[in-house]
């Protein structure tokens, strides 16, 4: 049985501003990478903690079942919601400690959703720090971005 491992990027040109999602699906077996899908999408206006999220949405969403898989992810916000956060954002009725909403919260439920559906492991990795797929994500991220920021030029 492989090993799928998926890299997970977001990026954004302003914050609001047009943005985009990458994901590097990889099945591995005995550590060879055995298949590889690459995965990209955006929108015109949005921030990078959406595209982030997206990224990790978009790459669970396309197992069509239930799999055993690895989210390797360079977003702080990603890493700390799931491994932090959202148990107590649910506990708490979507509302923060402080009380106030959970900024993307229709992100999170959708997150949640896909997370419960498969058995997933997240890593974290340092951005921009030479990491090979971590990378090609963030390449991927700025593609699905590349057709918004270029409408917005005009």
């Amino acid at each position: 049985m492989p090993e799928f491992i998926c890299f997970t990027d977001g990026a954004c040109s302003g914050n609001p501003g047009p943005g985009g999602w990458g994901v590097l699906m990889q099945a591995r077996e005995g550590g060879a990478v055995v298949k590889e899908r690459p995965l990209c999408g955006g929108e015109a206006m949005t921030t990078n903690n959406r595209m982030e999220l997206l990224a990790a949405i978009n790459a669970l969403e396309n197992f069509t079942r239930s799999s055993t898989i690895t989210i390797v992810t360079d977003s702080v916000y990603v890493k700390d919601g799931i491994g932090a956060w959202l148990f107590n954002w649910k506990r708490n009725g979507w509302r923060t400690s402080q009380g106030k909403p959970v900024k993307n919260d229709d992100l999170w439920r959708r997150l949640d959703a896909e997370v419960q559906r498969h058995q997933v492991t997240w890593k974290w990795v340092k951005g921009h720090a030479g990491h090979p797929e971590n990378e090609r994500a963030d390449e991927l991220a700025r593609q699905g971005m590349a057709p918004f920021k270029a409408a917005r030029a005009l």
